[in-house]
Protein backbone atom coordinates (compact mmCIF):
# COMPACT_ATOMS: atom_id res chain seq x y z
CA UNK A 1 0.00 0.00 0.00
CA UNK A 2 1.58 3.37 -0.42
CA UNK A 3 2.60 5.76 1.62
CA UNK A 4 1.10 8.75 2.62
CA UNK A 5 1.42 11.03 -0.21
CA UNK A 6 1.62 15.27 -0.35
CA UNK A 7 -0.04 18.01 -1.49
CA UNK A 8 -0.02 19.16 -5.41
CA UNK A 9 0.02 22.47 -6.91
CA UNK A 10 0.83 23.25 -10.52
CA UNK A 11 3.88 24.90 -10.81
CA UNK A 12 4.38 25.08 -6.71
CA UNK A 13 6.97 23.48 -4.82
CA UNK A 14 5.57 20.51 -2.67
CA UNK A 15 5.56 20.51 1.15
CA UNK A 16 7.27 17.43 1.99
CA UNK A 17 7.55 15.93 5.85
CA UNK A 18 10.14 13.85 5.86
CA UNK A 19 10.28 10.87 8.60
CA UNK A 20 13.83 9.42 9.93
CA UNK A 21 13.93 6.55 7.55
CA UNK A 22 13.25 9.02 4.35
CA UNK A 23 16.59 11.26 4.96
CA UNK A 24 19.04 9.96 2.98
CA UNK A 25 23.17 11.75 2.65
CA UNK A 26 23.86 11.99 -0.68
CA UNK A 27 26.21 14.52 -2.09
CA UNK A 28 23.18 14.81 -3.97
CA UNK A 29 20.14 16.86 -2.71
CA UNK A 30 16.60 16.20 -4.16
CA UNK A 31 14.90 19.66 -4.48
CA UNK A 32 11.19 20.10 -3.93
CA UNK A 33 9.08 18.17 -6.77
CA UNK A 34 7.22 20.66 -8.66
CA UNK A 35 4.26 19.83 -11.29
CA UNK A 36 4.67 20.21 -15.03
CA UNK A 37 1.43 18.67 -16.24
CA UNK A 38 -1.88 20.42 -15.51
CA UNK A 39 -5.77 19.75 -16.82
CA UNK A 40 -5.61 18.62 -20.02
CA UNK A 41 -5.80 21.38 -22.81
CA UNK A 42 -8.21 18.98 -25.52
CA UNK A 43 -10.77 18.36 -23.43
CA UNK A 44 -13.79 18.08 -26.06
CA UNK A 45 -11.87 15.41 -27.58
CA UNK A 46 -13.25 11.74 -28.33
CA UNK A 47 -12.84 8.98 -25.32
CA UNK A 48 -13.67 6.22 -27.26
CA UNK A 49 -12.18 5.04 -30.28
CA UNK A 50 -13.53 1.00 -31.52
CA UNK A 51 -12.40 -0.96 -28.74
CA UNK A 52 -9.85 1.44 -26.90
CA UNK A 53 -10.47 4.06 -24.03
CA UNK A 54 -8.75 7.38 -23.25
CA UNK A 55 -7.54 8.34 -20.01
CA UNK A 56 -8.70 12.25 -19.74
CA UNK A 57 -5.68 13.93 -17.87
CA UNK A 58 -3.80 11.00 -18.29
CA UNK A 59 -0.05 12.50 -19.03
CA UNK A 60 2.79 9.22 -19.41
CA UNK A 61 6.51 8.92 -21.40
CA UNK A 62 8.05 12.25 -20.72
CA UNK A 63 11.02 13.69 -22.15
CA UNK A 64 13.65 17.00 -20.85
CA UNK A 65 16.28 19.05 -22.51
CA UNK A 66 18.21 21.60 -21.16
CA UNK A 67 19.22 24.85 -23.28
CA UNK A 68 22.97 25.40 -23.85
CA UNK A 69 22.64 29.37 -23.93
CA UNK A 70 20.48 29.62 -21.16
CA UNK A 71 20.11 26.81 -18.20
CA UNK A 72 17.30 28.48 -16.90
CA UNK A 73 15.38 27.66 -19.78
CA UNK A 74 13.78 23.71 -19.83
CA UNK A 75 11.69 22.22 -22.22
CA UNK A 76 10.02 19.58 -21.59
CA UNK A 77 7.28 16.99 -23.49
CA UNK A 78 4.96 14.83 -22.48
CA UNK A 79 1.62 12.35 -23.56
CA UNK A 80 -1.66 14.57 -22.89
CA UNK A 81 -4.92 11.83 -22.56
CA UNK A 82 -3.81 8.15 -23.06
CA UNK A 83 -5.28 5.69 -25.22
CA UNK A 84 -5.22 1.95 -23.99
CA UNK A 85 -3.73 0.70 -27.19
CA UNK A 86 -1.88 3.52 -28.49
CA UNK A 87 -1.02 6.90 -28.69
CA UNK A 88 -2.79 10.41 -26.71
CA UNK A 89 -4.88 12.83 -27.57
CA UNK A 90 -1.85 14.47 -28.29
CA UNK A 91 1.61 15.97 -27.19
CA UNK A 92 2.07 19.18 -24.44
CA UNK A 93 5.55 20.71 -24.07
CA UNK A 94 6.23 22.45 -20.76
CA UNK A 95 9.00 25.57 -20.27
CA UNK A 96 10.50 26.85 -17.47
CA UNK A 97 12.80 29.48 -17.22
CA UNK A 98 13.85 29.49 -13.86
CA UNK A 99 15.53 26.00 -13.81
CA UNK A 100 12.69 24.22 -12.89
CA UNK A 101 11.02 25.95 -10.35
CA UNK A 102 7.45 26.75 -12.37
CA UNK A 103 6.50 25.52 -15.90
CA UNK A 104 3.85 26.37 -18.23
CA UNK A 105 2.08 24.52 -21.21
CA UNK A 106 2.12 24.85 -24.52
CA UNK A 107 1.50 22.64 -27.94
CA UNK A 108 2.48 21.86 -31.34
CA UNK A 109 -0.18 20.60 -34.17
CA UNK A 110 1.02 17.38 -34.54
CA UNK A 111 -3.03 15.32 -34.17
CA UNK A 112 -6.60 16.10 -34.92
CA UNK A 113 -6.91 17.26 -30.93
CA UNK A 114 -3.96 19.86 -31.06
CA UNK A 115 -5.00 21.21 -34.09
CA UNK A 116 -3.97 19.12 -37.42
CA UNK A 117 -7.24 19.14 -40.13
CA UNK A 118 -9.04 15.73 -40.13
CA UNK A 119 -7.87 15.13 -43.01
CA UNK A 120 -4.42 14.28 -42.07
CA UNK A 121 -6.19 11.36 -40.40
CA UNK A 122 -4.15 12.08 -37.10
CA UNK A 123 -6.25 11.26 -34.61
CA UNK A 124 -3.27 10.68 -32.10
CA UNK A 125 0.17 11.59 -30.93
CA UNK A 126 2.72 9.51 -29.30
CA UNK A 127 6.74 9.18 -28.35
CA UNK A 128 7.67 12.84 -27.38
CA UNK A 129 10.96 14.05 -28.01
CA UNK A 130 12.54 17.13 -27.72
CA UNK A 131 16.29 18.86 -28.23
CA UNK A 132 17.86 21.76 -28.53
CA UNK A 133 19.96 23.43 -31.05
CA UNK A 134 23.40 25.23 -30.51
CA UNK A 135 21.38 28.55 -31.12
CA UNK A 136 18.89 27.92 -28.36
CA UNK A 137 16.48 26.70 -30.51
CA UNK A 138 13.85 24.12 -29.23
CA UNK A 139 12.80 21.14 -31.50
CA UNK A 140 9.85 18.74 -30.51
CA UNK A 141 9.07 15.27 -32.60
CA UNK A 142 6.16 13.28 -32.73
CA UNK A 143 4.71 10.08 -34.06
CA UNK A 144 1.23 10.67 -35.41
CA UNK A 145 -1.44 7.99 -36.22
CA UNK A 146 -4.64 7.15 -36.98
CA UNK A 147 -7.15 5.28 -34.69
CA UNK A 148 -6.49 2.37 -36.70
CA UNK A 149 -2.87 2.67 -37.03
CA UNK A 150 -2.95 2.53 -40.73
CA UNK A 151 -1.70 6.25 -41.04
CA UNK A 152 1.97 6.89 -39.58
CA UNK A 153 3.72 9.89 -39.93
CA UNK A 154 7.01 11.26 -37.81
CA UNK A 155 6.68 15.65 -37.77
CA UNK A 156 8.85 17.85 -36.07
CA UNK A 157 8.39 21.43 -34.70
CA UNK A 158 10.27 24.27 -33.71
CA UNK A 159 10.06 26.85 -30.73
CA UNK A 160 12.17 30.00 -31.08
CA UNK A 161 11.33 31.14 -27.95
CA UNK A 162 12.04 28.59 -25.33
CA UNK A 163 9.31 26.46 -25.95
CA UNK A 164 6.70 28.92 -25.25
CA UNK A 165 4.93 29.15 -28.64
CA UNK A 166 5.51 26.51 -31.46
CA UNK A 167 5.69 26.47 -35.53
CA UNK A 168 3.69 24.64 -37.52
CA UNK A 169 5.66 20.81 -37.84
CA UNK A 170 7.23 19.65 -40.86
CA UNK A 171 6.38 16.10 -42.27
CA UNK A 172 9.54 14.01 -41.99
CA UNK A 173 7.95 10.93 -43.64
CA UNK A 174 4.28 9.92 -43.88
CA UNK A 175 3.27 6.39 -44.48
CA UNK A 176 -0.51 5.23 -45.71
CA UNK A 177 -0.78 1.85 -46.72
CA UNK A 178 -0.94 0.32 -42.94
CA UNK A 179 1.97 -2.17 -44.33
CA UNK A 180 4.64 0.45 -42.62
CA UNK A 181 4.42 1.67 -39.20
CA UNK A 182 7.10 4.31 -37.98
CA UNK A 183 7.61 3.76 -34.15
CA UNK A 184 10.15 5.47 -31.73
CA UNK A 185 11.27 8.36 -32.94
CA UNK A 186 13.59 10.78 -31.50
CA UNK A 187 15.76 14.38 -32.18
CA UNK A 188 18.96 15.09 -31.34
CA UNK A 189 20.89 18.52 -31.59
CA UNK A 190 24.09 18.62 -32.39
CA UNK A 191 26.42 20.49 -29.87
CA UNK A 192 29.65 20.55 -32.37
CA UNK A 193 27.40 22.00 -35.54
CA UNK A 194 25.09 24.92 -35.46
CA UNK A 195 22.29 24.21 -37.23
CA UNK A 196 22.39 20.64 -37.50
CA UNK A 197 19.67 18.48 -36.03
CA UNK A 198 19.08 14.98 -36.39
CA UNK A 199 16.34 12.80 -36.29
CA UNK A 200 16.10 9.06 -36.36
CA UNK A 201 13.08 6.41 -35.98
CA UNK A 202 12.43 2.85 -36.98
CA UNK A 203 10.41 1.87 -39.96
CA UNK A 204 8.60 -0.99 -39.49
CA UNK A 205 7.23 -3.58 -42.18
CA UNK A 206 4.65 -5.97 -41.55
CA UNK A 207 5.00 -9.58 -42.66
CA UNK A 208 1.79 -9.67 -44.87
CA UNK A 209 -1.57 -7.63 -46.08
CA UNK A 210 -2.90 -9.18 -42.69
CA UNK A 211 -1.77 -6.49 -40.42
CA UNK A 212 -1.81 -6.93 -36.99
CA UNK A 213 -0.37 -3.79 -34.86
CA UNK A 214 1.54 -6.13 -32.88
CA UNK A 215 2.81 -7.74 -35.17
CA UNK A 216 6.16 -6.90 -33.60
CA UNK A 217 5.62 -8.95 -30.68
CA UNK A 218 5.58 -12.56 -31.97
CA UNK A 219 6.30 -12.51 -35.75
CA UNK A 220 10.07 -13.08 -36.94
CA UNK A 221 9.09 -11.88 -40.25
CA UNK A 222 8.50 -8.22 -38.98
CA UNK A 223 11.05 -6.09 -39.65
CA UNK A 224 12.01 -1.93 -38.32
CA UNK A 225 14.66 -0.76 -40.77
CA UNK A 226 16.52 2.77 -38.70
CA UNK A 227 15.78 5.77 -40.85
CA UNK A 228 17.74 9.08 -40.32
CA UNK A 229 16.97 12.42 -41.74
CA UNK A 230 18.67 15.81 -40.52
CA UNK A 231 18.57 19.51 -40.70
CA UNK A 232 21.81 21.59 -41.51
CA UNK A 233 19.79 24.66 -41.66
CA UNK A 234 18.23 25.15 -38.28
CA UNK A 235 14.98 23.24 -39.58
CA UNK A 236 14.46 24.95 -42.54
CA UNK A 237 14.59 22.24 -44.27
CA UNK A 238 14.80 18.50 -43.51
CA UNK A 239 16.37 16.00 -45.99
CA UNK A 240 14.56 12.93 -47.09
CA UNK A 241 14.91 9.90 -44.84
CA UNK A 242 17.01 7.35 -45.56
CA UNK A 243 17.54 3.96 -44.40
CA UNK A 244 20.82 3.63 -41.87
CA UNK A 245 21.44 -0.02 -42.32
CA UNK A 246 20.05 -3.33 -44.36
CA UNK A 247 16.52 -3.49 -44.05
CA UNK A 248 16.37 -7.28 -43.24
CA UNK A 249 16.52 -5.81 -39.52
CA UNK A 250 14.27 -5.18 -36.70
CA UNK A 251 15.41 -2.51 -34.59
CA UNK A 252 13.71 0.00 -32.24
CA UNK A 253 14.31 2.74 -29.55
CA UNK A 254 16.78 4.41 -32.20
CA UNK A 255 18.66 7.36 -30.26
CA UNK A 256 21.51 9.21 -31.18
CA UNK A 257 24.25 11.11 -29.26
CA UNK A 258 26.83 13.23 -30.06
CA UNK A 259 30.45 12.70 -29.03
CA UNK A 260 32.96 15.84 -28.62
CA UNK A 261 34.84 15.04 -31.76
CA UNK A 262 31.74 14.95 -33.88
CA UNK A 263 30.75 11.13 -34.27
CA UNK A 264 27.22 10.15 -34.08
CA UNK A 265 26.31 7.22 -32.08
CA UNK A 266 23.06 5.75 -32.77
CA UNK A 267 21.58 2.93 -30.07
CA UNK A 268 19.42 1.04 -30.48
CA UNK A 269 17.45 -2.41 -29.54
CA UNK A 270 18.32 -5.22 -32.37
CA UNK A 271 15.77 -8.11 -32.03
CA UNK A 272 13.13 -10.60 -32.99
CA UNK A 273 15.31 -13.01 -35.63
CA UNK A 274 16.16 -10.02 -37.66
CA UNK A 275 18.49 -10.84 -40.87
CA UNK A 276 21.92 -10.16 -39.15
CA UNK A 277 21.35 -11.94 -36.12
CA UNK A 278 21.76 -15.84 -35.59
CA UNK A 279 18.61 -17.06 -33.92
CA UNK A 280 15.15 -15.73 -34.12
CA UNK A 281 15.74 -15.54 -29.91
CA UNK A 282 18.90 -13.46 -30.49
CA UNK A 283 18.45 -9.65 -29.04
CA UNK A 284 21.04 -6.87 -28.74
CA UNK A 285 21.65 -3.33 -27.54
CA UNK A 286 23.82 -2.45 -30.23
CA UNK A 287 25.04 0.74 -31.87
CA UNK A 288 26.19 2.49 -35.29
CA UNK A 289 28.65 5.14 -35.59
CA UNK A 290 28.96 8.07 -38.31
CA UNK A 291 32.32 10.49 -38.92
CA UNK A 292 30.19 12.51 -41.36
CA UNK A 293 27.53 14.04 -39.54
CA UNK A 294 24.99 11.13 -40.64
CA UNK A 295 26.34 10.79 -44.14
CA UNK A 296 27.25 7.63 -43.51
CA UNK A 297 27.34 4.54 -40.95
CA UNK A 298 29.10 1.33 -39.71
CA UNK A 299 27.47 -1.37 -39.66
CA UNK A 300 25.76 -2.59 -36.06
CA UNK A 301 27.78 -2.91 -33.33
CA UNK A 302 26.84 -5.09 -30.18
CA UNK A 303 27.00 -3.04 -26.38
CA UNK A 304 25.40 -6.65 -24.71
CA UNK A 305 22.59 -9.41 -26.10
CA UNK A 306 20.07 -8.66 -23.97
CA UNK A 307 18.18 -11.11 -21.11
CA UNK A 308 14.49 -10.70 -21.71
CA UNK A 309 12.59 -9.88 -18.13
CA UNK A 310 9.07 -8.65 -18.08
CA UNK A 311 7.94 -6.25 -14.76
CA UNK A 312 4.50 -7.42 -13.36
CA UNK A 313 2.95 -6.26 -10.44
CA UNK A 314 4.29 -7.62 -6.99
CA UNK A 315 0.48 -8.20 -5.57
CA UNK A 316 -1.48 -9.42 -8.20
CA UNK A 317 1.14 -10.47 -10.75
CA UNK A 318 -0.66 -7.99 -13.34
CA UNK A 319 1.87 -6.67 -16.47
CA UNK A 320 3.65 -3.55 -15.91
CA UNK A 321 4.67 -1.88 -18.98
CA UNK A 322 8.41 -0.39 -19.04
CA UNK A 323 11.08 0.90 -21.07
CA UNK A 324 11.98 -3.48 -21.35
CA UNK A 325 15.17 -3.46 -23.50
CA UNK A 326 15.00 0.45 -24.92
CA UNK A 327 18.28 1.78 -23.88
CA UNK A 328 19.08 5.57 -22.78
CA UNK A 329 22.22 6.98 -23.77
CA UNK A 330 24.34 9.82 -21.93
CA UNK A 331 27.77 10.96 -23.01
CA UNK A 332 31.12 12.67 -20.85
CA UNK A 333 31.88 15.63 -23.03
CA UNK A 334 35.38 15.92 -21.09
CA UNK A 335 36.73 12.33 -21.62
CA UNK A 336 34.03 11.08 -24.68
CA UNK A 337 33.01 7.98 -22.27
CA UNK A 338 29.80 6.67 -23.55
CA UNK A 339 27.22 4.92 -21.05
CA UNK A 340 24.24 3.16 -22.28
CA UNK A 341 21.95 1.66 -19.59
CA UNK A 342 18.59 -0.32 -20.29
CA UNK A 343 16.83 -3.08 -18.33
CA UNK A 344 17.88 -6.57 -18.32
CA UNK A 345 17.00 -10.26 -16.43
CA UNK A 346 20.60 -11.55 -16.85
CA UNK A 347 21.45 -10.41 -12.71
CA UNK A 348 18.58 -12.59 -11.32
CA UNK A 349 17.63 -16.02 -11.33
CA UNK A 350 13.89 -15.22 -11.67
CA UNK A 351 14.93 -13.36 -14.73
CA UNK A 352 13.19 -10.33 -13.18
CA UNK A 353 14.13 -6.18 -14.40
CA UNK A 354 17.09 -4.80 -13.08
CA UNK A 355 18.74 -1.61 -14.27
CA UNK A 356 22.47 -2.60 -16.63
CA UNK A 357 24.54 -0.36 -17.27
CA UNK A 358 27.59 -0.47 -20.10
CA UNK A 359 30.46 2.16 -21.71
CA UNK A 360 32.78 2.23 -24.51
CA UNK A 361 35.77 4.34 -23.85
CA UNK A 362 36.90 4.11 -27.32
CA UNK A 363 33.70 5.94 -29.26
CA UNK A 364 31.44 3.10 -29.66
CA UNK A 365 33.67 0.54 -31.13
CA UNK A 366 34.21 -1.98 -27.98
CA UNK A 367 31.97 -2.00 -24.73
CA UNK A 368 32.40 -3.54 -21.20
CA UNK A 369 30.33 -6.54 -19.71
CA UNK A 370 27.03 -4.86 -18.42
CA UNK A 371 26.75 -4.72 -14.36
CA UNK A 372 24.00 -4.29 -12.53
CA UNK A 373 23.83 -0.51 -11.21
CA UNK A 374 20.59 -0.40 -9.26
CA UNK A 375 20.52 -0.40 -5.99
CA UNK A 376 17.06 -1.88 -5.50
CA UNK A 377 17.09 -4.91 -2.70
CA UNK A 378 17.28 -8.14 -3.61
CA UNK A 379 14.90 -9.66 -5.63
CA UNK A 380 12.83 -6.22 -5.90
CA UNK A 381 12.14 -5.07 -9.69
CA UNK A 382 14.03 -2.16 -10.93
CA UNK A 383 13.08 -0.68 -13.90
CA UNK A 384 12.38 2.09 -17.04
CA UNK A 385 15.83 3.62 -16.33
CA UNK A 386 17.06 7.06 -18.09
CA UNK A 387 20.95 8.13 -18.11
CA UNK A 388 22.50 11.19 -18.39
CA UNK A 389 26.20 12.70 -17.61
CA UNK A 390 27.03 16.24 -15.99
CA UNK A 391 29.32 18.93 -16.87
CA UNK A 392 32.24 17.58 -14.53
CA UNK A 393 31.59 13.86 -15.86
CA UNK A 394 29.31 13.10 -12.93
CA UNK A 395 26.94 9.93 -14.50
CA UNK A 396 23.55 9.56 -12.95
CA UNK A 397 20.66 7.19 -13.78
CA UNK A 398 17.02 7.55 -12.50
CA UNK A 399 14.72 4.29 -12.34
CA UNK A 400 11.41 3.18 -10.36
CA UNK A 401 11.48 0.19 -8.26
CA UNK A 402 9.01 -1.77 -5.81
CA UNK A 403 11.09 -1.80 -2.85
CA UNK A 404 8.31 -0.26 -0.05
CA UNK A 405 5.54 -2.21 -1.28
CA UNK A 406 3.56 -4.17 1.21
CA UNK A 407 1.14 -7.02 1.33
CA UNK A 408 -1.19 -4.15 1.41
CA UNK A 409 -3.84 -2.86 -1.53
CA UNK A 410 -1.99 -1.40 -3.82
CA UNK A 411 1.73 -1.70 -5.61
CA UNK A 412 4.24 1.09 -3.50
CA UNK A 413 6.25 2.81 -6.27
CA UNK A 414 9.30 4.84 -5.85
CA UNK A 415 11.32 6.85 -8.41
CA UNK A 416 15.21 6.77 -7.42
CA UNK A 417 18.35 9.09 -8.57
CA UNK A 418 22.01 6.95 -8.30
CA UNK A 419 25.20 9.02 -9.25
CA UNK A 420 28.54 8.11 -9.81
CA UNK A 421 32.06 10.37 -9.77
CA UNK A 422 34.24 7.27 -10.82
CA UNK A 423 32.93 6.62 -14.23
CA UNK A 424 30.21 3.70 -12.90
CA UNK A 425 32.35 2.13 -10.43
CA UNK A 426 30.80 3.15 -7.61
CA UNK A 427 27.17 3.92 -7.44
CA UNK A 428 25.21 6.43 -4.63
CA UNK A 429 21.53 6.47 -4.25
CA UNK A 430 19.03 9.57 -3.26
CA UNK A 431 15.33 8.99 -3.29
CA UNK A 432 13.87 11.52 -5.92
CA UNK A 433 10.68 12.00 -3.79
CA UNK A 434 9.60 10.72 -0.52
CA UNK A 435 6.57 8.83 -0.34
CA UNK A 436 5.36 6.01 -2.93
CA UNK A 437 2.49 6.31 -5.46
CA UNK A 438 0.58 3.28 -6.59
CA UNK A 439 1.50 2.22 -9.89
CA UNK A 440 -2.65 0.49 -10.05
CA UNK A 441 -3.78 4.18 -10.65
CA UNK A 442 -2.15 4.74 -13.69
CA UNK A 443 -3.42 4.33 -17.28
CA UNK A 444 -3.74 0.63 -18.70
CA UNK A 445 -1.49 0.36 -21.97
CA UNK A 446 -0.57 -3.32 -22.25
CA UNK A 447 -0.10 -3.14 -18.49
CA UNK A 448 0.05 -0.33 -15.91
CA UNK A 449 2.02 2.46 -17.53
CA UNK A 450 3.98 5.18 -16.81
CA UNK A 451 5.82 6.05 -20.33
CA UNK A 452 8.31 3.58 -22.33
CA UNK A 453 10.96 6.26 -21.01
CA UNK A 454 11.14 9.17 -18.95
CA UNK A 455 13.45 12.15 -19.16
CA UNK A 456 16.73 13.30 -17.42
CA UNK A 457 19.00 15.74 -18.09
CA UNK A 458 22.26 17.62 -16.87
CA UNK A 459 22.11 21.23 -15.93
CA UNK A 460 25.63 22.07 -15.96
CA UNK A 461 26.58 19.87 -12.88
CA UNK A 462 23.34 19.34 -11.49
CA UNK A 463 20.69 17.41 -13.07
CA UNK A 464 16.86 17.55 -13.82
CA UNK A 465 14.19 14.31 -13.60
CA UNK A 466 11.43 14.84 -15.23
CA UNK A 467 9.32 11.52 -14.41
CA UNK A 468 5.66 10.79 -14.30
CA UNK A 469 3.87 9.73 -10.99
CA UNK A 470 0.34 8.25 -10.17
CA UNK A 471 -1.82 10.46 -8.32
CA UNK A 472 -2.86 7.58 -6.26
CA UNK A 473 -6.76 6.71 -5.91
CA UNK A 474 -8.07 9.56 -8.26
CA UNK A 475 -9.20 7.86 -11.37
CA UNK A 476 -10.49 11.44 -13.31
CA UNK A 477 -6.45 12.33 -13.21
CA UNK A 478 -4.62 9.00 -12.84
CA UNK A 479 -1.08 10.56 -13.80
CA UNK A 480 0.92 13.88 -13.39
CA UNK A 481 4.50 14.78 -14.64
CA UNK A 482 7.00 16.14 -12.21
CA UNK A 483 10.25 17.28 -12.03
CA UNK A 484 12.89 17.37 -9.26
CA UNK A 485 16.34 19.63 -9.20
CA UNK A 486 19.33 17.37 -7.87
CA UNK A 487 21.71 19.63 -6.68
Amino acid sequence: MPRPRYLVLLATPILVVLTASQVWANTYTAGFPVRASGPSPFAGCPTVAGSSTNYPNAEVEPFVAVNPTNRNNMVGVFQQDRWTDAGAHGLVAASSFDGGSSWSTSFAAFSTCSGRPASDGYDRASDPWVTFDTAGNVYQIALSISNDQSTSAVLVSKSVDGGAGWSPAATLIRDTSGLHFNDKESITGDPTRSGYVYAVWDRGTFPSDNRNARSFLGSHAYRGQPMFSRTTDGGQTWSAPVGLANQNIFTIGNQIAVLPDGTLVDVFQNFQGSGVQPSPNHATESVMLSSDAGLTWSQPIDIALWSPELTRDPDNGNPVRTGNGLPSIGVDTNSGTIFVTWEDGRFSPDGHADVALSKSTDGGHKWSTPVKVDQSPTGVQAFTPSIAVSADGTVAVTYYDFRFNTAAPGASTDVWFIHSHDGGATWTESHVVPGSFDIETAPVARGYFLGDYEGLAAVANDFLAFFVMANTGNTLNRTDVFSVRMS
